[in-house]
Order: structure tokens, then sequence, then C-alpha cells
């Protein structure tokens, strides 16, 4: 077990005094690894790391915990993974994972529910626990190897069944996340995936799209949990119409990318080439809208346009945003969005369509590389940033308390050789639900990939 301690200054004046002081020792506004009681203004946050999976196999939640993604139920006893015994090569149609439930009230004993071919080394096979019954109750994706379909199922784990599976007869799709009041769920097709962008798709899966770069019966679906009604909500076809009215674009990461005003106006993608596919479809969290993002690829290039969107779940305000906060932001209370923005940690208000400033989070020796990975605690007082050293070797977790800004830093976690690509570890935080710890990935002296916790202690 290992711990990382700060001391944060709570008032403005004594803050400045903290930041000198800390400028005269190193230039560092943290401090780590003082043990000692501080006095004063200055309460101490700890993170304290503990390695809750082991053995040969690798575990692995997967995604990021944007969107109330939680892997515990909601007693906050067991956590659902995945596990495999390989982690060097991309999932084959052949390779199935397992389901596993991680008991932490009893030394963290694996039990093995079920298994899946529908998953791949980043997002896991998008775990959720249902909204509706969080205690026994969760989702994983799944593909039928006969024919490729993708499809959903609901598992039990006081039944220790499947109760559900949400198949359909006209699309192979699976979940893509769960809207956090319960009552439906995104779904997309991860057949289109694994042609488009393999990495995110899952091997052997049937696409019936293939050929059609922006089809009209085919998108974001909404599967409604109780009835397993399918409703196409979003069409690539409406899509592709939108991007051909987008006037502004620019090139950020090697990626077409709209903008309010470009700087060189002639400069723009033909949208037409591309072949459309969704990544990240994030529910809000009172759960009618949606953000995520229409990407393109071209030829070689799986990500050629990079659009950030939202819609309501009615199918009304369809908005391309103009504005960039990153590939990986997340939901913050109300209509807004945390992300990243000129090497901030900013909130963009998705109504309006303008950051906002006056809530921007941190400063850059608080949040160095904003375009980490980020999650919200779920009762809204606590943010994560997981990001990767300049080296790409290790991921470093910033947990800040918004209330008063006060933030603890964990010690570094290996990313084992893997450290960029289609195999890289990324830091997908994930919190409880008691919003005091955070589930997070990291390598060991053995070579495997496991899970790790980091828990908030408060000192003072």
């Amino acid at each position: 077990m290992k711990f990382s301690v700060l001391r944060f200054v709570s008032s403005h004046r004594n803050r400045l005094i903290f930041y000198l002081l800390a400028g005269l020792v190193g230039g560092m506004s943290w401090v780590r690894g003082a043990e000692e009681e501080p006095s004063g203004s200055f309460p101490t946050l700890r993170l304290t790391q503990t390695q809750i999976s082991h053995g040969d196999f690798h575990h692995l939640f997967g995604y990021i915990g944007q969107s109330l993604t939680i892997p515990w139920n909601v007693a906050d006893r067991y956590v659902v993974a995945l596990r495999t015994d390989f982690h060097d090569r991309l999932p084959a149609a052949g390779d199935a994972a397992d389901v596993v439930l991680i008991d932490t009230h009893n030394e963290n004993k694996v039990a093995v529910l079920d298994r899946t071919f529908g998953w791949n080394l980043q997002q896991g096979s998008m775990l959720y626990w249902n909204p509706e019954q969080p205690e026994t109750q969760f989702f994983f994706n799944d593909r039928d190897p006969q024919d490729g379909r993708v499809f959903t199922v609901l598992y039990d784990i006081a039944a220790r069944r499947r109760v559900r599976e949400y198949r359909y007869a006209d699309h192979s799709m699976g979940n893509s996340g769960v809207s956090p009041v319960g009552g439906e769920f995104a779904a997309i097709n991860y057949g289109r995936m694994a042609r488009l962008r393999p990495v995110t798709g899952y091997a052997g899966a049937l696409d019936e799209t293939e050929g059609i770069d922006a089809p009209g019966d085919d998108g974001i679906f909404l599967i409604n949990i109780r009835r397993g009604d399918e409703r196409l909500l979003l069409s690539f076809a409406r899509m592709a119409a939108m991007l051909a009215t987008v006037t502004d674009w620019e090139i950020f990461n090697k990626r077409w990318t709209p903008v309010e005003m470009a700087k060189d106006p002639s400069a723009k993608p033909d949208t037409s080439e591309a072949k459309l596919y969704i990544n990240h479809t994030l529910f809000n969290r009172t759960g009618d809208r949606l953000y995520f993002f229409v990407r393109g690829r071209r030829e070689k290039q799986s990500i050629w346009l990079n659009v950030p969107c939202s819609i309501k779940t009615d199918g009304t305000e369809f908005v391309v945003h103009r504005t960039s906060v990153g590939g990986h932001p997340e939901w913050g209370i109300g209509d807004t969005i945390i992300g990243a923005h000129d090497g901030r940690q900013v909130v963009y208000d998705v109504v309006k369509q303008q950051l906002r400033p006056e809530s921007t989070l941190g400063t850059p020796e608080v949040f160095p590389v904003p375009e980490g990975d980020v999650s919200l605690s779920p009762d809204g007082e606590w943010f994560v940033n997981g990001y990767a050293s300049e080296d790409r070797q290790t991921i470093t977790y910033v947990v800040m308390r918004l209330a008063d800004g006060a933030f603890a830093r964990s010690e570094p976690f290996d990313r084992g050789p893997y450290t960029k690509g289609n195999l890289r570890t990324d830091p997908a935080p994930r919190w409880n639900r008691a919003s005091d710890s955070i589930l997070v990935p990291g390598w060991t002296d053995d070579g495997t990939r496991q899970l790790f916790v980091l828990k908030i202690d408060h000192l003072r």
C-alpha cells in the first residue's frame, strides 16, 4: 500500500505564501511525502493506493469514468471487470474475455460469472451497472460467434445468469452508454467500428453497412431497457448533411475539426469523402442529452474528421460544436462539459456553446495535462484527471476538491510496454458511489495489467 500527501492553502493570502515557498524549494505548487500532521490553515488530503486484482491474468474495466460509469455496485462492494490471458495484441474473433466480479469486502476474491466475445482492450465490454437495479444487475456487450451479430446482455449476480439479451434482427449493435437515470441506453454498430477503427470495435462483428459511407438506417440508437424497443436517434446520413454545412475547419492533432472562425477559410475537408462512425456517446447526468464525436475515416487515417456534437434524447437540438474541449471530456453539472482548451481544464456550456471562463478548474500547475482522462465524482464535489508523463511511461492522477480547490497527486503508475497505439493503457479513472475511491489501471512488476483503487483520506 502506498500513499501520497498534499498540503493545501485554504485562503488566497495563504495560497500566495504557499506558492512562494514552494517556488523556493523547487518550483512546485504541491508537496508530496510530508507525513507529519499539518497545522493552521493547511488541511491535508492523502491518496492511498491498493491493488485489488492479482495473478497471471490481466484485469481491466475499460473505458473512462465519464457520465457516471461506476465499476462498483450500489453497496460499493462488488467491482465488475474483465479478465484475459493476453494483452500483447488486439482480440481476434475467437478470443473471449471472462466477465468477473471482485469482492472488495472479502479479500478481493474473484468470481467468474460469464464470458464475452464483444470486447476490446480500450473500452472493455462497456460494463455498466443497471441504474434501476444497481445492487445486482449490470450490462455488458457480447457477440454471437456464429453470425457475428453484436448484442447487449443484462446480467443479475443474485440469479447468477443472464436475465435478458437485447438482440435485433435488423441491426448488429451494442451498448455504448447507459443513461444515469435509467430507462435506456445508447447503442452503436461495433462491426462498423471494427472496420473503420479496430481498436474500439469487436473483431468478427457483423457489419451490414460495409461500402456505405453515411447510411441512413444506422447511427446512434436508443434502447428502452424495460421494453427492449429500439429507436434510431440520429442517422449517419443526417450527420453527413450537418457536416456539409460547416464552413470553418482547422487541423488539430492531424484531424479536421470545426472551429468558429478558421484562419484560412479556404482550407477545409471534403466531408463527403469520410466514412463516418461514432465514438463516446456520453449521457449527461439527467439523461436527456448526449455528447458524442462524429469521426470519419479517409483511406488509412482512421480519425480524419473529429467533430464534437450533442443532441437531446428526443432528437432535437442536434449541434456541431465549434469549440474543442479535447477527446475525452466529461459531463459536469447541468448542461456543461469539462474538458481541455488552450492548456487549461475548462468548463463548456453545451447549450450556449461557449466556455465559462469563471469556471476554469485549477491551474496549469495543478493540471499540467488537462487533455488527460477526467471524471467528476457522483456527488459532484470531486474531480480527477489522469495523465501520462512526458516520456509516456507512467500515469499520475490529480484529485481536486471543487469546494476549495484542495488537491492531491498520486504516485506514478507504470504503463507497461504499451505507451501508445492500439495496446496502450489509458488512465481511465472511475469513481465509486461514495465518491471517495477511484478505480484505475496499472502494470505490476510481474508484467500483468491489474486494477488498483485510490482512496481519498482526509487527515484534517
